[in-house]
């Protein structure tokens, strides 16, 4: 698209239900306005004749289209039935500043738990203990198809080395003995 963040791009509604993007002079679908949105560019929709703003009917109609369309639910039966019932209550006005302080709290706890999972493999004896299975596994594996150990980590230790080179030798063995017992 090609959009920069920050500046809020227009977007045209026509009675044919085509989109134009009047920075990149093109048609676009919902699909890119959807793909504009995850990439944090600002976009204002306007219906081209009345020049209204329907920014907020778009988003609505990308919503749906996910949820129905591609199958992709992230809105519960039950969260979607509260939100309904709040249409018409004395509380109306206040739904709205909830969720968008709600969604902004998940996204930074989002990242944070990103950023505390990535830190915490790095001194992990697990994640350590995952690679050399990992390790081991393509060892053993390569004894049945050539060249796929190849691809190995450049910084495995000499021990790891040495421990590969005698599981080789052990499927290796275990292949002949297999091959004896077969005929």
């Amino acid at each position: 698209m090609g959009e920069a963040k920050g500046e809020t791009v227009i977007i045209k509604k026509y009675a044919n239900r085509r989109l134009y993007n009047t920075k990149s002079s093109s048609y676009i679908t919902l699909d890119h306005l959807a793909k504009m949105t995850r990439e944090g560019v600002d976009f204002k929709v306007v219906d081209a004749k009345s020049g209204a703003d329907i920014t907020h009917q778009i988003l609505t109609q990308i919503i749906m289209e996910e949820e129905t369309v591609r199958g992709e639910q992230m809105l519960p039966v039950n969260f979607l039935r509260q939100l309904i019932s709040m249409y018409g209550n004395s509380m109306q006005g206040l739904v709205p500043h909830y969720l968008e302080a709600s969604m902004e709290q998940f996204r930074a706890n989002q990242s944070k738990l990103r950023e505390a999972f990535e830190s915490s493999l790095a001194g992990n004896p697990l994640a350590k203990l995952a690679q050399q299975n990992l390790a081991m596994f393509k060892a053993a594996a390569s004894a049945f198809v050539p060249g796929l150990a190849d691809d190995k980590p450049a910084a495995a230790a000499k021990g790891d080395d040495d421990e590969l080179a005698a599981l080789r030798k052990q499927m290796a063995e275990m292949q002949a003995k297999l091959d004896k017992l077969g005929k």
